[in-house]
């Protein structure tokens, strides 16, 4: 009689060792999505407020060019960007070989990291601010030195400037800053460069430029075309409303976009990204209802906010940073049963704010709502 012999179980190997640097790093938490909440709560009308999209959604424009170029999806996209990068530079006022494309700006960042940064070199931010700075110092062996912000949320320039070094390399001013919505003004930075040494690079994250124009905010392609040391962020993930598409970019000086031009992927931009920026880069329009929709529901915010007693800080971007007054986690909870999905402010190092994004009338309004009923 012939024994069955129960076949030996494979021994799981010895997880595989990574190099030290990348134990430091922390997965990017994003928001919340819609249909996590509506799988976990069984809600079908939910509200997100929580990662500064365009609620308003894309340009129509974007939308019939992108459908337009889905038929080509099986062909690989120019990977330069021509049409777009004419149209830009057109509309920036630059030079074309000043711009380099980035599957979102947090690309370039990366690509900063990449083709900048050495041993010994050390990265200087502030804190709270966007993640990934933080992780392109990480992601490359350098020190990162987090300045907290003063107390009014902004950028402590003096501070950040005193702690320039020898090594210093990457200095990046997220301006609006996220999460905080507030801005470095055009004076206070034009003092800050000119007391950054010549071998540093002061990156401008400008992600929310278009929403910040005013008197007192830079505009950072100015100290590119000036011949500085200056890297510019943008995006088409914000005003333009094609965050899912993913392209951003980067304006900076012919010779420090050549390098980033070597250590960029091929094709990192898709061919309907590339035609869906164009388009809603030509949709003024749709840039000025945007814009409209956000100044009232940014005062619809402030005056809900001092109704309630909260704390919250002037916004030049399309959030608001709010104080609730106790723990953000359980006032979060309590707004995602109600279907409005907002951002916590213990991920930045602020238990007690949420992040809001400024959304469609009838969003504002509901939010406000629901956060009266989150209070009581």
């Amino acid at each position: 009689m012939t024994q069955t012999v129960p076949p030996r179980r494979a021994q799981c190997p010895d997880p595989p060792t990574v190099a030290e640097n990348i134990t430091h790093l922390t997965p990017y938490r994003p928001g919340k999505p819609i249909e996590e909440v509506e799988r976990e709560l069984g809600l079908t009308d939910i509200v997100k407020l929580a990662s500064n999209e365009n609620n308003l959604g894309p340009s129509p424009k974007a939308i019939e060019a992108m459908q337009r170029a889905a038929a080509q999806m099986h062909l690989y996209p120019e990977a330069t960007a021509p049409r777009l990068r004419e149209a830009l530079a057109r509309h920036l006022g630059v030079d074309e070989k000043m711009l380099v494309f980035g599957n979102g700006s947090d690309d370039i960042i990366h690509l900063l990291g990449v083709t900048f940064l050495e041993p010994g070199d050390e990265v200087i931010q502030a804190e709270p601010s966007f993640v990934r700075y933080k992780a392109a110092a990480i992601l490359n062996n350098a020190p990162c030195h987090s300045l907290p912000l003063d107390s009014g949320w902004t950028h402590d320039l003096e501070a950040m400037a005193e702690r320039i070094n020898a090594h210093t390399r990457l200095i990046f001013l997220c301006n609006p800053n996220n999460p905080t919505g507030t801005i470095v003004s055009r004076a206070a930075l034009e003092r800050f460069l000119d007391r950054v040494p010549e071998r540093a690079i002061v990156v401008l994250d400008e992600a929310y430029f278009e929403y910040a124009q005013g008197p007192d905010f830079p505009d950072g392609s100015r100290y590119v075309q000036e011949g500085r040391n200056v890297v510019v962020l943008r995006t088409f993930s914000k005003i333009y409303g094609l965050a899912g598409l993913r392209i951003g970019y980067g304006i900076m000086r012919p010779e420090i976009a050549a390098w980033l031009e070597r250590t960029r992927e091929p094709f990192n931009v898709s061919g309907m990204a590339q035609a869906a920026a164009l388009a809603a880069l030509a949709d003024t329009e749709h840039v000025e209802r945007t814009l409209a929709m956000n100044a009232a529901g940014k005062q619809a915010f402030y005056a809900g906010f001092e109704a309630l007693g909260l704390p919250y800080t002037p916004t030049h971007a399309n959030f608001v940073w709010v104080d609730v007054r106790r723990d953000c986690k359980a006032v979060f909870e309590a707004l995602l049963r109600q279907g409005v999905i907002t951002r916590t402010g213990d991920i930045f190092g602020a238990p007690t704010h949420l992040r809001v994004t400024i959304g469609r009338p009838e969003e504002n309004a509901r939010f406000l709502t629901a956060l009266r009923a989150a209070l009581d």
